[in-house]
């Protein structure tokens, strides 16, 4: 496919396209599991498959057939919102090789905005951790806005006036949720997840910030 060389805006997913924060995410589940008084103990590549779903929906498939009726799932939730925010700026995550350097590069030219399915202080949470917030216009998460991305897709599209925006994931389900919104979908092969009909695909975020600062040159020539 031959992107449109009038894209004025990219939005990130982040887990398994920014950063890698599983062990982190392990850490903060275990603790609220001990909270409970629930015998469970996840690591994280037992995460890594349910990366990029609502969190309700990684609950259901971490404690299937392993907590009692008794379990209170929204409490559990409302708990790991709760210790996520006590962790995570002091656990973190680690970004991938040239996501810094590529966001700093490409926010000269686009409008760059987050978009992921999980709490409603992930991605804040992200941006403090990396020092990060000045490259980004704005973003939405699941948590804030509790619908499919592709509406969260629309929304951010809507309220920032974008014309041309362009949505970067890791996942099939990315994929999905993009091209229901109606806008092309750009898939990093390093990510946690498997995609066959991206529209585009880098294997690195060094090859994905050339190939869009090299557009905006051309378009600008």
């Amino acid at each position: 496919m031959i992107i449109d060389e009038n894209v004025d805006s990219i939005i990130f997913d982040m887990d398994g396209t920014l950063w890698n924060a599983t062990d982190s995410y392990a850490a903060i589940w275990n603790r609220c599991f001990d909270d409970n008084g629930i015998d469970i103990h996840v690591t994280g590549e037992e995460l890594v498959p349910y990366m990029g779903k609502p969190l309700d929906v990684i609950v259901d498939g971490i404690t299937n057939g392993r907590v009692g009726q008794c379990f209170d799932k929204a409490k559990y939730v409302a708990d790991l919102a709760r210790v996520e925010d006590e962790m995570m700026l002091a656990l973190g995550g680690k970004l991938y090789a040239g996501v810094y350097e590529g966001l700093e590069r490409l926010s000269r030219h686009y409008k760059l905005f987050m978009l992921s399915n999980c709490g409603r202080n992930g991605l804040h949470n992200f941006m403090q951790f990396t020092h990060t917030a000045d490259f980004f216009s704005g973003s939405v998460s699941y948590g804030e806005n509790p619908v499919p991305k592709s509406e969260n897709i629309k929304r951010l599209a809507t309220h920032y006036g974008l014309k041309r925006p362009v949505y970067v994931g890791d996942t099939q389900g990315d994929c999905d949720e993009t091209h229901r919104a109606g806008i092309t979908f750009v898939y990093v092969r390093y990510g946690f997840g498997y995609c066959q009909d991206y529209d585009m695909a880098f294997d690195s975020f060094a090859d994905l910030t050339e190939f869009f600062v090299e557009l905006k040159n051309d378009a600008d020539i």
